[in-house]
């Protein structure tokens, strides 16, 4: 695992010689799985969820309790993990929710979050761009944007970061459903303009349990991917003279260095499982029945069927997955990442990586491409003024 966690894309790339568009994989040692790493075979899979739906309940009756990856894949009644009218019914709830998010005010809350964390390491002229700036950012936003305090968010965090980790992922999982527990009995006593209280507003009454997952699916989305989405583009742009030197000189933007980073280099590298109820053949493979399928948006983008040398502006990635079960807060998401990324290089102009981008290293775990730390220097700078 950490040789993959190295280099992945070297992986991805003998798979692909070795299978095609689809390559057995073991998520763990009691569950195979197929990987899609071709950019066509995962389109019409995406597009298909009546062969291909993203209901796990039968597959995870097979699945032991101690599975250190079920609670990642588990059933939950939200729509990332449902088929057909439970989907769309919950999928209608979120987007309501999030469609109410006002940007403007989602752009100023990004800056007040941004410039405390940036005054914390400005006069000390280091910083680690990971742990003292993209997850302390992204997860103070995603509580604002939620509404959630920070001693519920601060348990959250913990328990979701098990989860993705694949360690102590069920004690995560019992901590995330505590705490999101209370922040739905908070929100049910004191609403406010925010998501989880557009959530409860709804017109289809979610239940408690509904709510809780709900949560979990958007701090899922909303901690990890979003942390390394902020760290890695701003990898991409200290550690590549493209970026580095053309970005002071404005003919490349954070948005286009964004482009490319969802591009080449996903930060939720692989997921969007399905489970297909009948064995499907593809591609000269017959899948089984009830056994995970899982996109790699990792592989797929960088497919050589699809190769292209203009990535700036280019969205036809998989990064925020297609079809029935696409992101609903990617435009959110990128508002966030860009205006992160915005506020530091604005204020800290003359920033650089400590260390050459080579000695850089990843988390080792199946899903993420996170980084273990972004280490950079700087001339110390005074504090900014805070509004």
């Amino acid at each position: 695992m950490p040789e993959f966690a190295a280099d992945p894309y070297a992986a991805y790339k003998h798979m692909r010689e070795r299978y095609g568009s689809l390559a057995p994989v073991l998520l763990d040692p009691e569950v195979p799985a197929t990987l899609v790493i071709g950019y066509h075979a995962a389109v019409r899979i995406l597009h298909d969820p009546e062969r291909f739906p993203a209901d796990p309940q039968r597959w995870q009756q097979t699945v032991p309790a101690h599975c250190p990856i079920l609670p990642m894949l588990e059933h939950r009644p939200n729509a990332l993990r449902s088929a057909g009218l439970a989907h769309d019914r919950y999928r209608a709830v979120n987007v309501s929710a999030l469609d109410n998010v006002r940007q403007h005010a989602l752009h100023a809350t990004v800056q007040q979050v941004a410039l405390p964390l940036i005054n914390q390491v400005s006069v000390t002229g280091r910083a680690d761009l990971l742990t003292q700036y993209a997850h302390p950012l992204a997860f103070q936003v995603l509580n604002a944007v939620l509404g959630c305090p920070p001693e519920i968010g601060q348990r959250v965090a913990a328990g979701m970061a098990a989860v993705f980790e694949g360690v102590n992922a069920e004690q995560g999982n019992v901590m995330l459903a505590q705490a999101l527990t209370e922040l739905v009995d908070l929100k049910r006593r004191h609403p406010g303009m925010d998501v989880a209280t557009g959530l409860l507003m709804h017109p289809a009454r979610l239940d408690d349990l509904e709510m809780l997952h709900q949560l979990v699916t958007l701090y899922g989305a909303g901690i990890e991917p979003l942390t390394n989405l902020i760290a890695n583009t701003l990898r991409l742009m200290l550690g590549d003279d493209r970026f580095s030197g053309d970005v002071l000189r404005g003919s490349l933007s954070v948005r286009d260095a964004l482009d490319e980073l969802l591009f080449v280099d996903p930060p939720l590298a692989n997921f969007c499982v399905s489970y297909p109820p009948l064995p499907v053949e593809m591609d000269g493979l017959v899948l089984p029945a009830d056994q995970p399928v899982v996109i790699s948006m990792a592989a797929c983008n960088n497919d050589p069927a699809i190769a292209s040398d203009h990535l700036a502006g280019n969205r036809s990635h998989l990064t925020w997955s297609v079809g029935p079960h696409a992101c609903p807060a990617q435009s959110l998401a990128y508002l966030i990442a860009q205006s992160a990324i915005e506020q530091i290089l604005d204020a800290l102009p003359e920033m650089e990586l400590a260390v050459p981008v080579d000695q850089l290293t990843y988390r080792p775990g199946p899903f993420h491409r996170s980084l273990t730390g972004l280490p950079v220097h700087f001339p110390p700078t005074p504090p900014l003024a805070l509004a």
